[in-house]
C-alpha cells in the first residue's frame, strides 16, 4: 500500500501535535506523500442563542483568520520536514467535516489524536475520533497524546 495523501485533523491540542508528529514520520516513509491539515471551528453566525445574543459575522471572520494563522504555523513544521503540505479551515462540525474532507481529497489515511482540546476522557476514544472511525472512507490511525 502506498500512501499519497495523509489527512491530519488538528485542534491545536497536545494530542493533535502528537498526531502531526506521527503523520510527518509516516509521510517521510512514502516518497511524494502529502500531509493535509484540517481545522474545524464550528460557529453559528447569526444564530440566536437561548439568551437572545446574535453572533456577528465579524466574529466568524476573526475566528477564521486566527485559526488560519495557527494552521499556517503548524504547516510550517511539516514543510520544514521537507514534505508537501496544505491546510483547510472550516466552520463545519469536526464530526461531519473530517470524513467528508477525507472523501473530497481522496485521503489514503487519517491520522488524528484520540482526544481534543477538552481533554475529557471518553469510554474508549473522544467522540470526534470515535465518529471518524465509524464514518471515514479510509483507514484511521488514532494517536494518544501521552
Amino acid at each position: 500500500m502506498k500512501l499519497k495523501t495523509i489527512l491530519v485533523p488538528v485542534d491545536f491540542s497536545e494530542h493533535s501535535a502528537k498526531a502531526l508528529d506521527t503523520a510527518i514520520d509516516l509521510a517521510k516513509s512514502f516518497e511524494g506523500a502529502e500531509v493535509v491539515l484540517l481545522h474545524c471551528y464550528p460557529i453559528y453566525v447569526g444564530g440566536v442563542t437561548p439568551y437572545g445574543i446574535v453572533v456577528p459575522e465579524s466574529f466568524d471572520r476573526d475566528c477564521r483568520e486566527a485559526a488560519q494563522k495557527q494552521l499556517d504555523e503548524w504547516a510550517e513544521k511539516v514543510a520544514a520536514a521537507g514534505l508537501t503540505v496544505r491546510g483547510t479551515v472550516t466552520s463545519r462540525l469536526p464530526s461531519e467535516a473530517i470524513s467528508a474532507h477525507a472523501d473530497e481529497i481522496g485521503a489514503d489515511i487519517i491520522v488524528m489524536g484520540t482526544r481534543g482540546l477538552t481533554g475529557l476522557k471518553h469510554v474508549l476514544l473522544g467522540s470526534v475520533a470515535e465518529r471518524t472511525l465509524r464514518t471515514a472512507p479510509c483507514p484511521v490511525l488514532t494517536v494518544r497524546g501521552d
